[in-house]
C-alpha cells in the first residue's frame, strides 16, 4: 500500500525526535530537570501521533506531577493528594480567568456573521472594486478574506468558503493552481492575527500580556501582511501573466439599473454631477423616481460626511486647550503653609521634633480688614492694554501643522473619489455599502470600543455577538436552526479552548516542579546570546514548531518557557507576543499540519492535489519571514499604536 508523502514526513519527525530523545538524554544520571525535557519531548511526540492535545497534556501532566512530588517525599498516598489539589486549583484558575470570557461570544460572533451569507455579495464587490489591478480576482480574494477574518476569527470556515466561491471563477479566469491555493489559504489565516483574534486571546491569557494591547500592536502588523500578500500577487502577474491573466473588459464591468441608465443618458459622466443635474436642473426624467434620486444622492454623499466628521474630531482633539488649574500659593508644594513632606532631613541624621506647643503660623501679611474678604491665592487679573480685547477664558490652541496635512489628505482622497464616481463605479460603490460597510461599521464599533477604553474585550465581544446576530436578522438569516447550530459551535470551541487551557497548566506545573524551565533558562543563559540572537533563536525554533504543530499547541506548550527569559534579555513581552502572532502564522501554513490546506482540499476540484495546494503556500510563507524582519527592524509597526493610546 502506498503512503503518502505527508505521513511519511510525520513519521519521519516523529522518528527525528525519538532519535534525539535517544542520545540526548544522560541515562546514566538522570535529574528531575532531565525526565521535565523527556515529558516536553513526548508530549510533542503524542500530539504528532494525533491524540487530542488538551486531554494528552491533561493526562501526561498529572503523570509527572506525581512522578516530581513521589520522587521529593517517596509518599505515594501524600503524592496522590498533592497531585490532585495541584488539578483543582489549576482548573479553578482557569474557570476564574477573566480573559478567556470573550471567546465565546467572540466565536459566536464569528458564525453568525459567516452564516449571514455576507461573503459571496463582500467577494463580488471587492472584485468589480479591484477589476483594473493586475492579478485583480486573488487581490480580491486576499481583501475578501482580511475583512471576513476579521470579523470571524475562523479560519476554517473562511478558506472553505472562500474554496467554494473564488476558487472556480480564479481557475475558470486562468489563474495558476498554486497562485489561486496560496491566496485562498494565506488570506483565510489572516484571521488568527487581525483582531478581534481568539489566537491574541489565548496568548495573552497564557503569558499574562494585556489582550487589549496586543489587539492595537496586532492590527498595523495584520494589516501590513495582507497588504504584503497582495503586492506578492501584483507583482506575479505583472512578470507571469500565465499565472494570473487580465481579466476580459466584458467582466470588469456592471450592468446599470434602468434609473441610472435613464440618469446617464442626460449627458452627464459623473454620476453625483448628473444627480445634481436632475434634481436642480429640471432634467429629471419621468422615469426616474425622486426617492431613488435622493437614496443614491444619500449614498453618494456618505463618505463626504463621514470624512467631515472625522476630520471635526480629529480638530476639536487637536485644539483643545490643556485645563489648568489654579492652586492657591499656600496650598503648592513646598510652600510655607503646607508641609509636602518632601523637605530635605537635617545633615546630621535623624532629630527630634520641637517640643514647644502648637502654634499659630507666621504671618507676614497685614491684618486683614474687617467684613468679607476676597479667598486666598485671588490675585486681581492684570487690565488689558488700551485697544486690546480681553482674552477669552476658553480661547483654543492653533491646529497643528499635521492636522492640515491631515486635512489636505482627506480632501485629496475625496476630489479622487468623486472625480472617478461613474455611473458603474456607483453601482459598485452601492455594492459595497451592501456588503463591506456593515462589516467595517461591526468591525471598528468593536476594534473602537476596545481601543479607546469604552469597553472591555468581554463587552466589546458581547456588543459584536449582538452585532453579528443583528446583520444575520437584516439580512434574513436568523432563525432557530441558524441560532441553534451556531450556539453548538461555540459551545465546542470554547469548551476545546477550556480544556486545552486546564490541560497546559497542569502540564506546565509539572514541567516547573521537575525542574525542565530552570535547566532551559540555564542552557540559554550559558550561550551568552545577545538579544538578537535570543529572538533570532526563538522565533526559529517556533517558525520550526509550526511545521508539525498547530498554533494552540504552541502557545500554550511553550510559551511559559520562553516568556521568563524575556526579562533577562530586556525583551518586550508585548513585542515578542506581536513577532510570535507573525510567526505563529506558518502553523496554518506549513506542512504536514496544514489544517487551512485540509480544509481548501475538501472543497476544491478532483484535479486539485494537496501537493499544489502545499507549493502554493510556500511563497506566502517566505513572506511572512519578510513581514516578521520588518517588525523586528521597524518595531513601531506594531508598538506605535499601544504606546499611544495606553503607555
Amino acid at each position: 500500500m502506498k503512503i503518502h508523502k505527508a505521513l511519511w514526513f510525520g513519521l519521519s519527525c516523529i522518528g527525528l525526535v525519538l532519535l534525539m530523545i535517544a542520545f540526548l538524554t544522560p541515562w546514566d544520571h538522570l535529574t528531575t530537570g532531565h525526565i521535565g525535557l523527556l515529558m516536553l519531548a513526548l508530549i510533542v511526540v503524542a500530539i504528532m501521533l494525533g491524540f487530542p492535545t488538551a486531554f494528552t497534556l491533561m493526562g501526561m501532566g498529572v503523570l509527572f506531577t506525581f512522578l516530581a512530588y513521589y520522587m521529593q517525599s517517596s509518599d505515594a498516598g501524600r503524592s496522590v493528594g498533592q497531585t490532585l489539589d495541584l488539578m483543582v486549583q489549576r482548573t479553578y484558575a482557569t474557570m476564574t480567568n477573566d480573559s478567556l470570557i470573550s471567546i465565546p461570544l467572540f466565536v459566536f460572533m464569528g458564525y453568525l456573521v459567516e452564516r449571514a451569507n455576507l461573503i459571496e455579495k463582500l467577494f463580488r464587490s471587492m472584485h468589480l472594486a479591484l477589476a483594473r489591478l493586475p492579478g485583480a480576482l486573488a487581490v480580491a480574494t486576499l481583501a475578501t478574506c482580511a475583512i471576513f477574518a476579521t470579523a470571524t476569527g475562523i479560519v476554517g470556515a473562511v478558506v472553505t468558503l472562500m474554496g467554494l466561491l473564488a476558487m472556480p471563477a480564479m481557475l475558470k479566469a486562468g489563474y495558476s493552481v498554486r497562485l489561486t491555493a496560496g491566496s485562498i489559504t494565506a488570506g483565510g489565516c489572516l484571521g488568527i492575527l487581525l483582531p478581534p483574534s481568539v489566537m491574541l486571546i489565548v496568548y495573552g491569557a497564557t503569558t499574562g500580556v494585556s489582550v487589549v494591547q496586543l489587539y492595537a500592536g496586532a492590527l498595523f502588523p495584520g494589516i501590513m501582511l495582507a497588504v504584503l500578500y497582495m503586492i506578492y500577487v501584483i507583482i506575479v502577474a505583472k512578470l507571469r501573466p500565465d499565472m494570473a491573466p487580465p481579466l476580459p473588459k466584458e467582466e470588469r464591468g456592471v450592468p446599470l439599473s434602468q434609473e441610472s441608465a435613464a440618469l446617464a443618458s442626460g449627458g452627464y459622466t459623473r454620476a453625483v454631477s448628473g444627480m445634481l443635474a436632475a434634481l436642480f436642473k429640471g432634467r429629471r426624467n419621468q422615469n426616474v423616481p425622486l426617492g431613488f434620486l435622493m437614496r443614491n444622492m444619500a449614498l453618494a454623499l456618505a463618505p463626504l460626511a463621514v470624512t467631515v466628521l472625522l476630520v471635526a474630531v480629529v480638530y476639536q482633539a487637536s485644539t483643545r486647550p490643556e485645563v489648568v488649574y489654579e492652586i492657591p500659593a499656600e496650598l503648592q508644594l513646598g510652600s510655607g503653609g503646607f508641609d509636602s513632606g518632601l523637605s530635605e532631613p537635617p545633615a546630621d541624621g535623624l532629630a527630634e521634633p520641637p517640643s514647644n506647643e502648637l502654634a499659630e503660623p507666621p504671618s507676614n501679611e497685614p491684618a486683614a480688614p474687617t467684613g468679607l474678604a476676597e479667598p486666598p491665592g485671588a490675585q486681581a487679573a492684570p487690565a488689558p492694554a488700551a485697544g486690546q480685547a480681553p482674552p477669552a477664558a476658553d480661547a483654543g490652541i492653533a491646529a497643528p501643522k499635521g492636522f492640515w496635512i491631515f486635512a489636505g489628505i482627506c480632501a485629496a482622497i475625496l476630489v479622487v473619489f468623486y472625480a472617478m464616481l461613474t455611473w458603474a463605479r456607483m453601482e459598485i460603490f452601492k455594492m459595497l455599502m451592501a456588503s463591506f460597510f456593515p462589516l467595517a461599521v461591526m468591525i471598528a464599533a468593536v476594534l473602537g470600543s476596545i481601543a479607546f477604553g469604552l469597553a472591555t474585550p468581554s463587552e466589546a465581544a458581547a456588543m459584536g455577538a449582538m452585532g453579528g446576530a443583528l446583520l444575520a436578522l437584516a439580512y434574513r438569516r436568523l432563525n432557530l436552526p441558524v441560532l441553534r447550530e451556531s450556539v453548538f459551535l461555540t459551545a465546542k470551541t470554547s469548551a476545546m479552548v477550556c480544556w486545552l487551557f486546564v490541560g497546559s497548566s497542569i502540564f506546565s506545573a509539572a514541567f516547573a516542579l521537575l525542574g525542565g524551565q530552570r535547566i532551559i533558562e540555564e542552557w540559554v543563559l550559558s550561550l551568552g546570546l545577545s538579544q538578537l540572537q535570543f529572538l533570532l533563536l526563538a522565533q526559529v525554533i517556533i517558525f520550526l514548531l509550526g511545521w508539525p504543530l498547530e498554533w494552540t499547541e504552541i502557545i500554550v506548550i511553550f510559551m511559559p518557557i520562553f516568556v521568563p527569559l524575556l526579562n533577562t534579555f530586556g525583551i518586550d513581552p508585548l513585542f515578542f507576543g506581536l513577532l510570535v502572532a507573525l510567526n505563529l502564522q506558518t502553523a496554518f501554513l506549513s506542512p504536514p499540519v496544514a489544517m487551512s490546506a485540509f480544509y481548501l482540499k475538501g472543497v476544491s476540484p478532483p484535479h486539485v492535489t494537496l501537493n499544489q495546494i502545499f507549493l502554493g503556500m510556500m511563497p506566502f510563507m517566505g513572506i511572512q519571514v519578510v513581514a516578521i524582519f520588518l517588525l523586528y527592524v521597524f518595531p513601531g509597526i506594531g508598538m506605535w499604536l499601544p504606546t499611544v493610546l495606553y503607555r
